[in-house]
């Protein structure tokens, strides 16, 4: 059996990394230029959770389509095989918990529920806090992703090769940063320490999802699992 490393893999930035980028500057310059409150733009990056989600789940949606096969659940030292909407139904749940602590947080700190509101009312209302400026981020983001992420899953072919566990685990990543940045973003806010945090978050954010290579981590992982059932 491999040694499991504990090296964290690296990556460069491509051309793909462009549109994320932007949809990830539009509500800091929103916030330092154009009138937008800082509780807009960390509610877009709250959300940014849930459209991560979204896209996981469509992609998930065209493998199992195009390939109709059972797929490997690795349960400890065990493999079974289960149907791929049984992974989707899984990875909802899942994630759905990951995505509900960390916008019910989020929320709470940030004091934007109603009066009386239960913990969970940012995560099954989010649409209420739509308004026109965090609209033109939210798009932005949608744009970003479906370009840099969804189509090359689509042209290069791989949704007919990548497996859907590879698939479901390609977003854990990038949740734990973004909950670590709107979570303490959020406090940042609640003590008024201003937009120059903001952007020390979102810099950050950005400078990990560009050079932490996430796909080869899932890959490692997958892999790990496989040596250990």
């Amino acid at each position: 059996m491999k040694q499991a490393t504990n090296k964290i893999p690296f990556r460069r930035p491509t051309k793909n990394d462009i549109l994320p980028i932007t949809a990830n500057l539009i509500p800091v310059f929103g916030v330092a230029f154009w009138g937008w409150s800082a509780i807009e733009a960390f509610t877009v990056y709250a959300m940014e959770t849930l459209i991560v989600g979204i896209l996981t789940l469509l992609k998930m949606l065209v493998a199992m389509l195009a390939r109709n096969t059972r797929e490997d659940w690795y349960n400890g030292s065990q493999t079974t095989k289960v149907g791929g909407l049984f992974l989707m139904v899984f990875f909802t749940f899942h994630y759905g918990m990951f995505a509900a602590i960390q916008t019910s947080i989020f929320s709470g700190v940030a004091g934007i529920e109603p009066r009386g509101a239960g913990p969970l009312y940012f995560f099954l209302n989010w649409y209420k806090f739509i308004n026109e400026h965090t609209a033109y981020a939210l798009c932005a983001f949608v744009v970003s992703y479906f370009a840099s992420n969804f189509v090359p899953f689509i042209v290069s072919g791989d949704y007919k090769k990548t497996p859907m566990i590879y698939l479901m685990f390609q977003p854990y990543g990038r949740i734990i940063v973004q909950q670590f940045t709107v979570i303490l973003g959020s406090m940042m806010l609640l003590f008024k320490f201003g937009i120059g945090f903001m952007i020390i978050f979102i810099v950050v954010k950005m400078c990990v999802e560009m050079f932490i290579d996430y796909n080869k981590i899932v890959g490692q992982t997958v892999e790990q699992m496989k040596q250990n059932a």
